[in-house]
């Protein structure tokens, strides 16, 4: 079955943008989306103060959304979170997941001293409590929706300066028994695994589950140095593409199907072109009663996006890649 055939971009991409929200904001992209006491919610990341052909911003912040719908969206008139002490300089890159009935979202921490990946908890979007911080470097992370044996799950991209390759990070398993901490820390998916990237991967959407296994979605880079691509910014040589796989249910760690080409490449305008052109950075996935997935994705680094699929022909293009 041809990718081309399963995956409906929003006709009306994007979803959100700087032009939607009522405080300063330029760039409005890679969301954590989930559906949470009976409406749509999207956190979001917004770096503020720049302007085409300025690749400099302000700040960054984290803005939140509601929807009834999971494409019409109404964001809060002020940013959700601004984080910076001394040693913070911000937070951003945020991923939500339910788990027992309460909000948990994962986002990325720049600090004097490194990158760190955050997990924090929330019941009403107004305050929130965080849970953990890892060592530097660690990113991209990502929850399951559901316990196993008693224990928290995440995806994760820990990046090493001296054990890989320049950029070549891969993509990990962890568990915890209360959020805290971490460990059971297990290789899933190599970055030379993924035939159609050079460079690094990691996780995307937190995983969906099927009755074939966890089903989600990582980011692929592709790195060509003899093509300058668009952007507000001089060389920029990489692109973004989005994978697809389905993981063992009882074995997480590993996995039991991956579709063996890329699932999403940039092809539409907003997704060629904007501060960083050619990126499509896959960050929430929504399983309806009928079937049918939200595909939420951050596209060119500048806007936010909606695609739909079915959840069967997903399974079809990993079970029968």
């Amino acid at each position: 079955m041809p990718v081309q055939n399963v995956v409906k971009r929003y006709e009306h991409n994007p979803i959100l943008s700087a032009e939607d929200i009522s405080y300063p904001a330029t760039l409005i992209f890679n969301a954590g989306v989930a559906k949470y006491q009976g409406r749509y919610v999207m956190v979001f990341r917004n770096d503020y103060g720049g302007k085409e052909g300025n690749a400099k911003f302000e700040g960054t912040n984290i803005g939140l959304a509601f929807s009834d719908d999971g494409i019409n969206w109404q964001p809060r008139k002020q940013p959700w979170i601004q984080w910076q002490t001394d040693e913070i300089l911000r937070a951003y890159d945020p991923r939500i997941t339910v788990i027992d009935g309460r909000c948990y979202m994962c986002f990325a921490v720049d600090t004097r001293h490194g990158v760190r990946g955050g997990v924090a908890v929330t019941d009403d979007f107004d305050k929130w409590d965080v849970l953990s911080l890892s060592a530097p470097d660690n990113r991209n992370m990502v929850l399951f929706p559901e316990k196993l044996n008693g224990k928290f799950m995440r995806l994760e991209r820990p990046f090493s300066n001296y054990g890989r390759e320049s950029d070549h990070f891969d993509l990990w398993f962890a568990d915890s028994p209360d959020v805290a901490y971490w460990g059971n820390n297990q290789l899933l998916l190599a970055s030379e695994h993924v035939p159609w990237a050079n460079q690094k991967i990691g996780p995307g959407a937190p995983p969906i589950k099927t009755k074939h296994g966890w089903l989600t979605l990582f980011h692929a880079v592709n790195r060509d140095d003899s093509k300058e691509l668009p952007a507000w910014h001089a060389h920029w040589h990489a692109t973004y593409t989005a994978g697809l796989m389905l993981l063992d249910l009882q074995q997480p760690w590993k996995i039991k199907a991956m579709y063996k080409q890329p699932f999403m490449v940039p092809e539409e305008p907003y997704e060629l072109e904007g501060f960083r052109g050619s990126v499509l950075f896959p960050g929430g996935l929504i399983l309806e009663p009928d079937g049918q997935v939200k595909i939420y994705y951050g596209a060119a680094d500048t806007v936010e996006c909606l695609a739909t699929a079915n959840v069967d022909d997903l399974l079809k293009l990993c079970l029968e890649s």
